[in-house]
């Protein structure tokens, strides 16, 4: 693991044996990215790879051939195995070829999401310390300001993906013969995207993701023919999987848009004939709420991988019934894969109100601190597998994600039932402590999204000098619906809500702050509910 020990990231790299028997099990392979898409460009040349926003269609020949041109571009300005490429480029078809054509230089792809601030950039950039930041002319200036922080050379990449030129004159050198990153190699270094503070780095190798695709192909029965319309932004774990690794593997179509919109999504969705969605939950509420998904032809697509956060069931059912597809929820993070999933083959009531069966070689347990509880079917899930990620760059919060004996954390509270299912309960930093009650946002949220007026909602603490803190409610409504709180309460309680679970305040507005990973961003609402509850004190 040439680049995945601990010199190079600080954080424990799988064992001998380990690596081993994920080999001999088949969850790894010997096999790269860049060896699949020469694979596709020979045994399916004309298939198309990537069609994107600005009218780009590639096949898989044309982006072979594009990923090594623009190999041979970076080798011309220096790039070698080892290297670090930071990368903060819109999503387009253009970074799929960047991202395929640093691995073949030997080189790291540090991934920044396209819709990053700069002082998030140059915090990456200072942590990852690369040679280069590659950026698109969109983002250009914003760049150089954030590298010139971060005291890092800048390149833009422009044109057409077949033509893809930097913004200096480059000699196109011929590539080292074992230049090529390996599958145990580190190839990605990617951020969390948390919703407050700064990220912290997550170092990957494609074997992970390997095994991620895999478990995909199996629960969603994936094929070369299918059509995927991934929106998730491309350098985060699930974005990763859906827009790159699993198309790549499978030598599949993948549809990229710009940025999400659910009217966006199902124009796509009715253009292309998409088969496979996959989004972050909210997403995909925020798309079972919007007209648009009556209003376009959306039977071609047959699965949707959700994750992220629960789904309230009516909507989700809604859309089944409406498009023929199946929703199916995973569980798992950026640093660990995935934990449990779902498959076509579970029942309705399993897909959409749970995160499915727990993955046996994912080897999952439950902790309370660091005391093992698996036994109680309760407690914070943590593993050990073939789908984890090595760890934060440089053994950060090493103490934080593992516990005392090397299991990964996840940051939730979850129930494994006696059929294995897992369920998300909340998470251990996002309690309301109501008069020294520990209240769920999780099941506070699930219960206000069962309002038909409501199609995402977000509970965050809202501060109280009596209780300490009180339950708050944000919420987009669907369409040109109102609702005020008393009638939400009385909904609430006429389903037997308990009275714990009842907001106390509601603010509605047109759309939830995001995370660059797109999930709710919650910091930004409880600053929120403090800056307005210190206004509506000035004005009593």
């Amino acid at each position: 693991m040439s680049a995945g020990g601990l010199d190079t990231v600080g954080s424990p790299a799988f064992a001998d044996e380990d690596a081993a028997l994920f080999r001999a099990a088949g969850w790894w392979s010997d096999a790269t990215l860049s060896d699949a898409v020469c694979r596709n460009a020979e045994f399916a040349p004309d298939r198309r790879a990537y069609v994107d926003h600005l009218g780009t269609s590639l096949s898989w020949r044309e982006f072979d051939h594009a990923a090594s041109n623009l190999a041979q571009q970076l080798a011309g300005i220096g790039v070698r195995r080892g290297d670090r490429i930071a990368v903060w480029h819109g999503d387009s078809a253009a970074i799929h070829v960047l991202f395929v054509a640093i691995e073949r230089c030997g080189a790291v792809v540090v991934g920044i999401g396209a819709r990053a601030g700069t002082r998030e950039v140059a915090a990456i950039l200072r942590n990852s310390q690369p040679k280069i930041l590659i950026s698109d002319p969109e983002r250009g200036p914003t760049a150089a300001q954030a590298a010139g922080e971060a005291s890092v050379s800048t390149l833009i990449v422009d044109g057409g993906p077949g033509a893809l030129r930097f913004n200096v004159r480059t000699q196109p050198r011929a590539l080292e013969g074992d230049a090529q990153l390996g599958p145990d190699d580190v190839f990605l270094i990617n951020s969390t995207s948390g919703t407050t503070g700064l990220p912290k780095c997550v170092v990957h190798t494609q074997n992970r993701w390997h095994y991620f695709h895999q478990k995909a192909v199996a629960n969603g029965s994936l094929t070369p023919d299918d059509v995927f319309l991934p929106v998730i932004p491309t350098p985060f774990g699930f974005g990763i999987w859906t827009s790159h690794t699993t198309p790549i593997y499978l030598g599949a179509t993948a549809v990229i848009m710009r940025r999400f919109t659910a009217r966006g999504a199902c124009e796509a969705i009715a253009r292309h004939g998409v088969t496979v969605l996959c989004c972050v939950s909210t997403q995909l509420t925020m798309l079972m709420a919007d007209p648009a998904c009556r209003e376009h032809d959306l039977s071609s697509l047959r699965v949707v991988f959700a994750g992220g956060e629960a789904l309230p069931y009516r909507p989700a059912a809604e859309f089944e019934e409406l498009t023929g597809a199946k929703i199916l929820q995973f569980y798992g993070s950026n640093e660990t894969g995935l934990l449990s999933a779902t498959t076509l083959d579970d029942p309705r009531e399993r897909r959409l109100r749970t995160g499915g069966r727990i993955v046996p070689e994912m080897a999952v347990r439950l902790f309370d601190g660091d005391r093992d509880v698996t036994e109680t079917g309760r407690g914070q899930p943590a593993c050990r597998g073939p789908a984890t990620s090595l760890g934060y760059l440089g053994g950060a919060d090493h103490d934080t994600l593992f516990t005392a004996d090397g299991w990964m954390r996840m940051g939730d509270l979850c129930e494994v039932d006696a059929d294995g299912y897992l369920t998300v309960t909340g998470r251990t930093s996002d309690f309301i402590l109501r008069g020294g009650k520990n209240i769920s946002a999780t099941q506070v949220e699930d219960t206000v999204a069962t309002h038909p007026a409501i199609a995402v909602a977000a509970a965050v603490a809202m501060p109280d000098p009596v209780f300490g803190e009180k339950v708050c409610v944000y919420a987009e409504l669907v369409d040109s619906q109102t609702i005020d709180l008393p009638g939400l309460v009385d909904h609430l309680l006429a389903l037997g809500v308990s009275k714990e679970l009842l907001p106390e305040r509601l603010v509605v507005v047109d759309e939830l702050p995001r995370s660059s990973g797109g999930k709710v961003a919650k910091g930004a609402l409880r600053e929120d509910i403090r800056t307005r509850m210190e206004a509506d004190h000035e004005h009593s």
